[in-house]
């Protein structure tokens, strides 16, 4: 369903034949400005080359993604890697990073699953969020 029904708000990044990479997401029907991050997946050997910001700053930079103002997403608070790579984009991006429960334990998963905590960066930066126009 995602690489079909989504594919305009996915991508993959590959090295010969090998997936490196996969970031999903789309554009919620009730805040069509944002665009939500649902999933994110870079191989071992891929990690720490900023390959999942990447990919995130080419789904941002496609025609699909005109007049989108903010990136969300959730994470749980024990997701050092998503919290890293959601924060350097904030940071890289010189914008605000926002932090609010969106799920949570006890109201939302009866206390059998952490709490999942939305992040929200933006406004991003106009023209988009590409590495050239923002250092």
């Amino acid at each position: 369903m995602q690489c079909t029904d989504f594919a305009d708000f996915c991508i993959v990044a590959e090295r010969g034949a090998q997936v490196m990479g996969w970031v999903s997401g789309y554009r919620p029907p009730t805040a069509p400005r944002d665009f939500f991050v649902w999933q994110v997946a870079v191989s071992a050997e891929a990690r720490g080359r900023r390959l999942a910001g990447r990919m995130i700053e080419e789904l941002l930079a496609r025609p699909e993604n005109a007049g989108v103002t903010h990136l969300t997403t959730t994470v749980t608070d024990d997701n050092h890697a998503s919290w890293a790579l959601f924060k350097g984009l904030a940071r890289r991006w010189r914008t605000a990073l926002e932090k609010i429960p969106r799920f949570e334990r006890d109201a939302h998963f009866a206390g059998a699953h952490a709490t999942e905590w939305q992040a929200r960066i933006g406004p991003l930066p106009l023209g988009g969020a590409s590495s050239e126009e923002n250092g």
